[in-house]
């Protein structure tokens, strides 16, 4: 086979199949090395990209597909107007996001950084093949352990999980702890000017009781001088 014809013979695997297709399996159809096969489709990709076609081969899940440009996507959904339900919510997101920085992590973990119940969303996640139920964590109940899943690559984009963007950890672990230091620093300053004040009216008090002028009587007593 020619080698114009294997790399036209990925493109149409590529095509017809949803799911990434791994180079192992390329080299099997093709009876070549995997190394050979990836070389083929990094040619394919540069021969899309020089044609400038609406189609490009991306790396996802360990294997490559075969999708749109980026920059299509307002056009494709004006003619396509996907379905809303079909969109993740906020709350999915937020949930998608902690376990995929977390995982594997538990609904209890997850509700404590939320703040809010998760059964419901983790449910939808699950039916959605975006999380998956990856074990139990060992302790009393032994509650279920979430983590993602190739299909959570794939509908991101993502070619692995080192792709995620990097967080600032300490921030995000210790906000509480930034709150607490500044409410603390507020309740110091309070009580400082709360013993200021305290500190003045007794000391008027007691001028008044020695017959000492205080500081308002003094300032009137040197006008009428």
């Amino acid at each position: 086979m020619e080698r114009e014809e294997q790399k036209m013979t990925i493109e149409a695997l590529l095509f017809l199949t949803e799911e990434p297709v791994k180079a192992e399996r390329m080299a099997s159809v093709l009876a070549i090395t995997s190394k050979e096969a990836e070389e083929l489709v990094s040619e394919l990709q540069e021969d899309l990209s020089l044609s400038g076609r609406g189609l490009q081969v991306f790396e996802t899940a360990g294997g490559y597909q075969m999708g749109t440009l980026p920059e299509l996507a307002p056009y494709l959904e004006k003619a396509f107007s996907e379905d809303v339900s079909s969109n993740l919510s906020t709350a999915a997101l937020e949930v998608l996001a902690i376990i995929a920085y977390k995982q594997p992590v538990t609904r209890i973990e997850i509700e404590s950084i939320r703040g809010v119940r998760c059964e419901h969303v983790l449910d939808n996640l699950v039916k959605r093949k975006l999380i998956k139920i990856s074990g139990r964590k060992e302790g009393p109940g032994r509650p279920r352990l979430y983590s993602t899943t190739p299909d959570f690559l794939k509908y991101f984009g993502l070619k692995d999980l080192s792709d995620l963007p990097e967080l600032d950890l300490e921030k995000e672990e210790h906000p509480a702890d930034e709150n607490r230091e500044a409410g603390s620093d507020r309740e110091t300053q309070e009580n400082v000017n709360n013993s200021r004040e305290e500190n003045l009216v007794n000391e008027e008090e007691n001028n008044h009781e020695t017959g000492n002028p205080g500081i308002n009587e003094a300032s009137d007593s040197d006008e009428n001088t």
